[in-house]
């Protein structure tokens, strides 16, 4: 086990214990909000409806029209079946959702009154999706597949309301098995699970899926990942995903036991008031899935029953299910489990700003450690989300808040605006944006203007790229992931439908990707495939007076979770500082992974950019500006 290997386990052990502690007052919270609400009433279809419009007028809101309670019925096998989705009034685009089995017997729209669910997801800003029995009740989780399958279908791509992606999943009574049979067919999918007085699954249905392997396919655009001789793929029980049993029935030992060995927990459990017996991942765990976070997972099973339709219930099946959150639900060797971050606790503010005319929105995450390190002078990082990826998806896909708590940086995360429908997002006029959040953060922040960062994933990283040829002197730094660019025939790049000539003037740049990358991103510098990545090579070398010969070493240097990162660095001339940087991600597609935020902010940290003539004077600090007396002057 590596130094960092070990690190990681430890800072998972802090994780759990800052979770436990903020775990009564997610309680408190929920609580306060229960039986808030009225009758939800009859539920609108969503059968033939017209898909909703665009409503500019919400920046980063599901449209209004949308918000409420529905219904969408399906065919199956010649049975019509329903399902309910619950909207909150001001739930954002890509928002958090809780698929709900409801137990039989119930009206869905007044469990989910009665229960508290319905103000859960109010006072959340989230949705909630609810699959119900049919007219003879719920049958076994093998005869209910066609209908969960197709209900989730639907949820997971639709036109009318936009998710995040990863889910919650709640079951309860007869319900319980076809949902959980559901989160063992697609485990990569869930981020965490709850089911009351379930009988569980059958030893055979979970047999036949424990076994099944995850390969280095992705998706149709990016390139197949082709892992080396000997490599061991994950399988489907090797894929941590928290659980909570309560009240399980006399026939759930084989869902019980499957789960404990997919969390790759400690043989002995833990007495807590409110779970039962805690069975924790194992601190020595050797698990994907926890790479970065450390052994965070964990099964619990309470012998007790609690009440279902139960504000008190539900808040407590909300606080074990929220701490978690995850993101690749796709491809296993990049999925990656971790703590959910907590507003409230963090002070992350959501804000609006009008730019061209649109209401947009961004977080600004000012941790109270930049005071104490920085003493009012904070450096700061401007986030791009990847194409369709808001501000508050970013700000859990991508962990920058973890890191900015350890560093003291502020991180400001901006929002896309609708894109080609009206519940999906992407870049648009990211120039006049970030002129206008830059003069706010320097009239409004404690902040360091010579410590300006960009960084950004997919489509976000292609602003940042752009950015760094068109104004270099916008920002000391720059480093983003899985996104390159170079200027074209005529010598510019087009930014918001805008050519601008390239500087040719030199920025520190790092760039991430992965094997199974974007298809224009395959390979490496040193083979047969001219693409963008070569063409973003080239020209920040050239800018830097450098070339490909000039790198630290052609094979790149090994690193991380089972060796995944391959990283070339060049070095400005005749010194030790590095201006060019280019990591290879072995394990993972093309969504980003939080490992790599660390990565990333280890390179911006030690540049600086002061005001001067021809775009200022950089700086190069190697303790990252903790010293007053190490910054050396970079050329050029």
């Amino acid at each position: 086990m590596t130094t960092i290997d070990r690190r990681q386990l430890l800072r998972g052990a802090a994780v759990s214990a800052v979770a436990a502690a903020v775990a009564p007052a997610a309680l408190a919270t929920s609580a306060a909000a229960a039986g808030r609400g009225g009758a939800l009433g009859p539920a609108g279809p969503l059968d033939g409806r017209p898909f909703p419009e665009y409503d500019y007028t919400r920046a980063n809101k599901l449209p209004r029209e949308m918000t409420g309670y529905w219904e969408k019925t399906f065919d199956v096998g010649g049975v019509t079946r329903t399902a309910k989705a619950y909207i909150s009034p001001e739930t954002p685009i890509r928002s958090y959702y809780t698929v709900i089995a409801v137990p039989d017997g119930v009206d869905t729209g007044d469990f989910l009154r009665r229960s508290g669910w319905r103000d859960v997801a109010d006072e959340r800003e989230e949705g909630l999706f609810v699959l119900e029995p049919g007219a003879g009740g719920w049958g076994d989780a093998a005869a209910e597949l066609a209908y969960v399958e197709a209900a989730m279908g639907f949820y997971e791509s639709n036109r009318y309301f936009s998710i995040f992606g990863e889910h919650y999943l709640a079951g309860y009574g007869a319900g319980a098995p076809a949902l959980e049979a559901w989160a063992v067919a697609h485990p990569l999918r869930v981020i965490g699970q709850v089911y009351l007085d379930s009988p569980g699954l059958p030893a055979d249905y979970l047999g036949a899926h424990a076994g099944i392997e995850f390969d280095g396919t992705t998706a149709p655009t990016y390139t197949t990942v082709v892992f080396p001789d000997g490599f061991d793929l994950i399988r489907h029980d090797e894929v941590v995903l928290p659980t909570w049993y309560v009240n399980p029935g006399a026939t759930a030992a084989a869902s019980l036991a499957y789960w404990k060995v997919a969390n790759d927990v400690a043989g002995h459990g833990e007495r807590d008031g409110t779970l039962g017996t805690v069975f924790r991942q194992r601190h020595t765990s050797g698990r994907w899935m926890t790479s970065h976070a450390g052994p965070i997972s964990q099964v619990a099973v309470r012998p007790r029953p609690l009440e279902h339709a139960e504000p008190h219930t539900t808040d407590r099946v909300v606080a074990f299910l929220t701490r978690y959150t995850r993101y690749e639900n796709f491809f296993a060797y990049g999925n990656q489990l971790y703590e959910r971050a907590d507003y409230k606790r963090l002070g992350v503010e959501v804000r609006t700003m009008t730019v061209e005319g649109q209401l947009r929105e961004y977080l600004v995450h000012v941790p109270r450690s930049a005071r104490r390190i920085w003493r009012g002078k904070a450096p700061v990082v401007f986030v791009w989300p990847g194409n369709s990826q808001t501000d508050k998806v970013f700000m859990d896909a991508a962990q920058w808040w973890d890191v900015a708590e350890r560093e003291g940086c502020v991180v400001v995360i901006v929002c896309e605006q609708y894109s080609n429908t009206s519940i999906s997002v992407s870049h648009r006029d990211s120039n006049a944006f970030f002129r206008q959040l830059r003069d706010l953060m320097i009239r409004e922040y404690p902040v360091d203007p010579a410590r300006f960062y960009s960084t950004g994933q997919s489509a976000g990283s292609g602003v940042t790229q752009n950015f760094a040829i068109a104004f270099p002197a916008y920002f000391a730094a720059v480093a983003s992931t899985s996104f390159t660019v170079a200027p074209d025939a005529a010598g510019t790049v087009t930014l918001d439908g805008v050519a601008y000539p390239a500087s040719h003037r030199p920025i520190p740049n790092y760039q991430i990707y992965g094997y199974g990358d974007l298809g224009f991103l395959e390979g490496g510098l040193w083979d047969d495939i001219d693409n963008r990545l070569d063409g973003w090579a080239r020209y920040h070398l050239a800018a830097n007076g450098l070339t490909l010969a000039d790198v630290d070493t052609v094979d790149g240097v090994l690193d991380g979770w089972h060796d995944r990162y391959q990283t070339w660095t060049w070095h400005a001339a005749g010194t030790t500082v590095p201006v060019l940087k280019l990591t290879k991600n072995n394990y993972r597609s093309h969504n980003t992974t939080p490992e790599e935020t660390p990565l990333l902010w280890d390179f911006l940290r030690h540049y600086s950019l002061e005001p001067g003539a021809g775009g200022g004077v950089r700086y190069y600090s190697p303790s990252g500006f903790r010293r007053v007396d190490d910054r050396v002057r970079l050329e050029g």
